[in-house]
């Protein structure tokens, strides 16, 4: 049933754009009843998200022996979905919302940011564990040097982001990454 919702929203915002989205055609459209699309998200920016943008996150990745590697093939994976026609009209819609909704907010924290964060959580431990970084640093904060730019560059900024931008921001990112892993592990330097 999941997989119908999200694949009906898909072609909805494809076909109409986000603001002509409602639950009522994507209910209709995957043979659903509103309260089962309801139950699983809250409103129809978190559907809508969910189905544009995070799928099933974090994609899987390799581990590409180093830290700069590791965060490139995440920037990339993630420059694939976010900088969609849909996800472009979704990831605004949704920012607002979460801004005047805090169960909403509340929701996409425990869901999509926590399997972002466990994410960057591994690559972190990687690099700690090949040496590359003196200890683990938060993952909130490596989501922010990475992939909150590239969210910024995309939607408030509206650059055109391409792969030597995507690399370069991956690039600074391993290096904040690894200059805060130090400032925190002092002695394990």
């Amino acid at each position: 049933m999941d997989h119908k919702i999200l694949e009906s929203t898909r072609e909805l915002v494809a076909e109409a754009g986000y603001p002509a989205l409602t639950v009522d055609q994507v209910a209709a459209r995957a043979g659903v009843g509103k309260a089962a699309i309801y139950r699983r998200y809250a409103s129809k920016a978190e559907m809508a998200f969910a189905a544009t943008m995070h799928g099933q996150w974090p994609p899987p990745l390799p581990d590409t022996g180093s830290l700069h590697g590791d965060l490139l093939a995440l920037a990339r994976a993630a420059h694939t979905r976010m900088a969609t026609e849909a996800a472009r009209q979704v990831a605004p819609a949704l920012i607002s919302e979460l801004a005047g909704n805090p169960d909403l907010e509340a929701r996409f924290q425990d869901t999509f940011l926590a399997a972002e964060h466990a994410g960057l959580a591994d690559i972190i431990g990687r690099a700690v564990a090949r040496g590359e970084l003196a200890g683990a640093i938060d993952p909130a904060v490596a989501h922010l040097l990475l992939l909150g730019s590239l969210a910024a560059g995309l939607y408030i900024i509206n650059l055109t982001i391409d792969d030597s931008t995507i690399t370069e921001l991956a690039a600074a990112a391993a290096a904040g990454i690894t200059a805060l892993a130090a400032r925190q592990h002092p002695s394990a330097g």
